[in-house]
């Protein structure tokens, strides 16, 4: 055996978990993405998903999935730089940028390759590029791998944000990169004050909207549009894995910086292009978002129920504001024991450890969709409260 071998065979903590009983990881659904999904041919709610308008089985979106199939293929056997190029992906990238509110945009095939090619790249070496502490991986992955002098302020804390600003060179690039809805806390970017300091410094702004988009602003369009401040914020990305039923992702912009990125975005020039099936899926996705407002309505009805449910039970959920509520354990072993307790239970929810969270902040992630009931809501809350309670999480 060589030295990788005798490295990582001592990587066991998975092994550890799982001789508790209560690894959480890889757990396999039979059906569909909806309330209810089939695990061991019994079922369970499902308040784990990304799928925010609850569109993954929506009849138009299976369709256009479909037809483009038949009439494309499978796959574009090649990246777009070269052969992987349809007109049905030229066609979303336009209806995306108006979406937004952006001049132009491009495709990739996931999100975490948008973060990971654009922040990687927009920036030379005595550039700088700051983060909030609580950026998706992606994006921490995009900026290990760029040349650029990187900073990190303290999570949506803006004095914090500014003396970061204020040890930058002022005629240097700054790009203040954050996620317009974190992923895990559920909380929502002070972009107001980011907008503030970037003009005050000079900086420029780049926004995740993975969690936004069809959550946040006029039929979705996300953090931005929700504060009115589209003009001000310099890049705009957003994923179709959660609102958009599919997979992919992209990144919106004034046409001079897409430009640059068409020819210089490592993770975009060199994998294979987004499938057939996932950018007809999405663009369906995105034409339900569209047409469908109240979609969006009802989700932020079953959200602010939810809220108050969690709220007046006694859980700590934070400063989420969200349709991701994170109910927090603050133990990781307890944080194992309960996701187990409550598969049992028939709910599926997401534990949160590091590097996810900090070790402190451990918790259970629980994502509603627009097709959730508030009875399926009220039975999942009843169950929380059960297994919180036996462990003594909350009182």
């Amino acid at each position: 055996m060589g030295l990788l071998q005798d490295k990582l065979e001592k990587y066991d903590i998975p092994q550890q978990v799982k001789a508790k009983g209560v690894y959480p990881y890889f757990r396999c659904i039979e059906s569909e993405q909806n309330t209810e999904v089939i695990m061991s041919g019994k079922k369970v709610l499902m308040f784990g998903s990304n799928s925010y308008l609850g569109l993954t089985n929506h009849p138009k979106v299976i369709e256009a999935a479909v037809e483009a199939t038949r009439k494309y293929g499978t796959g574009c056997a090649g990246s777009r730089f070269l052969n992987g190029t349809l007109d049905i992906h030229l066609e979303l990238e336009k209806e995306l940028a108006e979406f937004v509110g952006k001049e132009d945009a491009i495709i990739y095939s996931t999100g975490f390759q948008v973060n990971l090619g654009v922040v990687s790249c927009v920036t030379g070496r005595e550039d700088y590029i700051i983060c909030d502490e609580r950026d998706h991986a992606s994006i921490v992955d995009g900026r290990r791998l760029s040349f650029s002098q990187t900073l990190k302020f303290k999570h949506n804390d803006m004095a914090s944000l500014e003396k970061e600003l204020q040890k930058c060179k002022p005629d240097k690039i700054k790009l203040i990169v954050v996620d317009g809805v974190f992923s895990m806390e559920g909380d929502v970017a002070n972009l107001p004050e980011i907008v503030r300091l970037a003009k005050q410094y000079d900086a420029n702004i780049m926004v995740d909207e993975a969690h936004g988009l069809g959550v946040l602003g006029n039929h979705g369009r996300g953090t931005c549009d929700h504060f009115g401040l589209t003009k001000d914020v310099d890049l705009i990305m957003g994923t179709f894995s959660k609102s958009l039923a599919a997979i992919g992702g992209f990144i919106a912009a004034d046409e001079s910086i897409i430009n640059y990125l068409r020819h210089n975005s490592r993770s975009y020039m060199f994998s294979a292009s987004n499938t057939p099936a996932a950018t007809a899926a999405a663009r369906a996705a995105l034409q339900i978002m569209k047409a469908e407002p109240e979609r969006i309505d009802y989700l932020w009805d079953i959200t602010n129920y939810s809220l108050k449910c969690f709220r007046d039970l006694g859980f700590e959920i934070g400063n989420t504001s969200t349709p991701i509520i994170p109910l927090y354990v603050r133990d990781m072993e307890k944080t194992f024991m309960v996701t187990k307790m409550l598969f049992d239970e028939g709910v599926f929810v997401n534990p949160v450890i590091p590097p996810a969270c900090a070790p402190e902040d451990t918790l259970i992630r629980f994502s509603l969709m627009a097709t959730h009931t508030k009875e399926q809501i009220d039975i999942a809350v009843e169950k929380l409260a059960k297994c919180f309670r036996a462990l003594d999480i909350i009182k």
